[in-house]
């Protein structure tokens, strides 16, 4: 069973920073990409980030003030979070997918963690 444990939400003022973590765990054999979505109140979840191998993809809100990056050698995606926007405010999700067998793959999903950007 594969499980992911989320790390470094908060609070932060406009312009600020923080970074979050996503630790995947379990039998896995690849772990093929992880990224992160949120969902603001009242909307639904959209991805914020996703990297695969080395190639990272961003929505455009983010670009230039988001950097996702891995440690594969420890399962572990981490989300710089720059510049923040009260816009930013949301549940962060990590998505972790790839295999843990050879024919069998898993997606799964963190609990989330809250970012808060305010005054």
């Amino acid at each position: 069973q594969v499980q992911l444990a989320e790390s470094g939400g908060g609070s932060a003022q406009p312009g600020g920073s923080l970074r979050l973590s996503c630790t995947a765990s379990g039998k896995i054999i690849s772990l093929d990409a992880m990224g992160w979505y949120r969902q603001g109140p009242g909307k639904q979840r959209d991805l914020v980030a996703v990297i695969r191998g080395g190639t990272a993809n961003y929505t455009d809100s983010v670009k230039g003030r988001f950097t996702i990056s891995r440690d594969n050698a420890e399962n572990t995606a981490y989300l710089q979070m720059n510049s923040l926007r009260p816009e930013d405010t949301a549940v962060y999700v990590c998505n972790a997918a790839g295999y843990y067998s050879q024919h069998n793959s898993f997606s799964i999903w963190g609990q989330g963690t809250q970012v808060t950007v305010s005054e």
